[in-house]
């Protein structure tokens, strides 16, 4: 996966992962931008999540990694953009998956069920695959049309 700069987004639940998921990243020499939240005061996650899927239509950055409690909520809201293909992920098989099966641009992670070890494996394998395309792609296609995998 070729990385411009890495989009970041969180909700108060997602918060205290997203701080080691910022270190981590800082730590592999990543370029990023926080979209938010900034604390774990109570927030509401599209607020985070759509600002995020933006930027990634925008091509201002790529990846994004988004957090909230159980992931649901954020891949919910990342996903009603068009070009984003956000992907939940709670162990590091469902990662590598969500990218060379979906072409996944956002990897979303459940701040309340995974610990830091955890998500620092399924960020390895996340950033270490690649769309296979083939067959995968058609089926990509079919998601909603879009030309951004021309810039991945």
């Amino acid at each position: 996966m070729v990385v411009k700069t890495v989009g970041l987004a969180c909700d108060h639940a997602g918060y205290p992962l997203k701080q080691f998921v910022l270190d981590y990243l800082n730590k592999k020499g990543y370029a990023v931008k926080d979209f938010g939240t900034y604390s774990d005061e109570s927030v509401d996650y599209p607020d985070f999540a759509h600002p995020l899927a933006e930027a990634i239509e925008e091509g201002e950055v790529y990846p994004g990694i988004a957090i909230c409690g159980s992931g649901e909520g954020m891949t919910m809201t990342l996903n009603k953009h068009k070009g984003v293909r956000a992907g939940l992920a709670w162990c590091q098989d469902i990662a590598e998956l969500i990218r060379q099966h979906n072409d996944a641009n956002v990897l979303v992670m459940p701040g309340r069920f995974i610990d830091n070890k955890t998500a620092e494996k399924i960020m390895d394998r996340f950033f270490n695959a690649s769309f296979e395309a083939g067959r995968h792609e058609r089926r990509v296609k079919k998601i909603a049309p879009t030309t951004d995998t021309d810039n991945l």
